[in-house]
């Protein structure tokens, strides 16, 4: 069901002037050195432009998030930073172990497609006690994607500062926060360019999950048969956070703060026209095991058969049945 109402949402909105757009960001060049200790307090991220407040991972007709939740970018010829303040009264985790089920505790995740093409992206998740867990996709789950675990981060950097105390239910806390490095290599030959040159963008997004707890003899305890939150910078209409399509767009400038205006992808309506037939088509293909060149779609886009698959086509943009998004060549 909830397939067939995101497929309602996307084809409704494909006769309208004006789809739902991703949140932007503008990434500065840091103009000063970044330590990675956790406390955002080093005058480069003084500069740097929070992003909006987090919302609930399938949009605003959902509830507002109990607490907040916001993130900072900023780049230089080695690093990819990231920094994230969740507001949080009580601060607990558990997973110490490098990459385990890290969203099994409460955790701030970054998702990152370079080439915003929806396949061979980047995932890195943290708990509040500094573990972590990165991950590659060579494409999304629901097109047959397995995540490779074995995938690692050389050279990460990464902090986290508790405003209170850890894993203690006696008292409140306020916040943590996170500082993240990634360095540039590790992305190589998923990126146009690395590093970024001025002008370039990335599609991002961050998730936090946040799991409703018990105080049981002392310790904090997830409340048993209630799922997480999910909560996001820009939202997915839906509890997946492996629709890459939905993520945010991260423009990088080397321009001071404030100078440089976000611009808007301009490829942004056909991107999500294709995007309404495939999911269509997905869906068709459950109920017959066949996709259907006769099935309605928005104006713009053309559709043909390929050997085991399909193709569609508008504003210079070709989708395949296994969601990889390009150029017409």
């Amino acid at each position: 069901m909830r397939i067939l109402l995101l497929f309602a949402i996307l084809l409704s909105l494909a006769t309208a002037e004006e789809y739902p757009r991703p949140r932007g960001y503008v990434c500065h060049r840091a103009p000063s050195p970044v330590t990675i200790d956790g406390t955002l307090d080093d005058p480069a991220w003084q500069a740097a432009p929070w992003t909006d407040y987090f919302i609930d991972i399938e949009g605003d007709r959902r509830l507002k998030p109990r607490f907040r939740t916001r993130a900072k970018m900023l780049w230089d010829d080695k690093y990819f930073y990231f920094a994230a303040s969740l507001e949080e009264p009580h601060v607990w985790g558990t997973l110490t172990k490098h990459d385990s089920v890290i969203f099994h505790d409460n955790d701030f995740e970054i998702f990152l497609d370079p080439d915003s093409d929806n396949h061979k992206y980047f995932e890195f998740e943290i708990n509040a006690l500094n573990t972590g867990w990165d991950l590659f996709l060579p494409k999304p789950y629901k097109d047959g994607g397995k995540a490779d675990n074995g995938w690692e981060i050389p050279g990460l950097k990464t902090a986290v500062h508790v405003d209170g105390t850890l894993n203690d239910p006696r008292d409140t806390d306020r916040a943590w926060s996170v500082e993240i490095a990634m360095p540039w290599e590790a992305f190589r030959g998923g990126a146009p360019h690395l590093p970024p040159l001025d002008g370039d963008v990335w599609r991002v997004n961050f998730s936090r999950v946040e799991w409703e707890h018990v105080i049981v003899d002392g310790k904090y305890q997830k409340v048993k048969g209630k799922r997480e939150d999910n909560w996001v910078w820009s939202p997915q209409y839906a509890i997946n956070m492996h629709k890459p399509e939905h993520w945010g767009y991260v423009q990088f400038s080397t321009g001071d703060p404030g100078s440089v205006a976000f611009r808007p992808d301009p490829s942004h309506t056909a991107r999500m026209r294709l995007h309404a037939v495939y999911y269509a088509q997905q869906e068709h293909f459950k109920q017959h095991k066949r996709y259907d060149a006769n099935l309605k779609r928005p104006d713009g886009v053309t559709f043909r058969l390929t050997d085991g698959g399909f193709e569609a086509r508008a504003g210079g943009l070709v989708i395949r049945q296994d969601s990889l998004i390009v150029p017409e060549p």
